[in-house]
């Protein structure tokens, strides 16, 4: 049994398990602007759940653009264009999860 916890130290974003068809990570966005990365990033072969456990996120998928807040959660679906940004004044973590896996 392979078990993480979401608090013990991590990069920004920490790949935390992998099963065969599913993935789960952690990413934290700091305040001010931290990303994931370019709008381009995308999974072509995976579908993504994102839940925001703390903070606010600007999560732009596809064509749209939402804030999210704690307890949200969004599916990105596969090959979709996003990217998330944390334009608050405090630290962002999410749980992510992809299936099948795409890390």
């Amino acid at each position: 049994m392979n078990v993480r916890n979401i608090t013990a130290p991590h990069d920004w974003f920490d790949v935390l398990v992998n099963g065969e068809t599913l993935q789960a990570a952690v990413m934290d966005l700091e305040p001010g602007g931290g990303e994931s990365g370019s709008k381009g990033n995308e999974h072509a072969g995976s579908e993504q759940l994102l839940f925001v456990l703390d903070g606010e996120v600007e999560a732009e998928i596809g064509d749209e653009t939402r804030t999210l807040r704690a307890g949200d959660v969004v599916i990105v679906p596969r090959g979709a264009p996003h990217r998330f940004t944390n334009a608050g004044d405090r630290p962002a973590r999410t749980l992510n999860a992809y299936s099948p896996p795409a890390y």
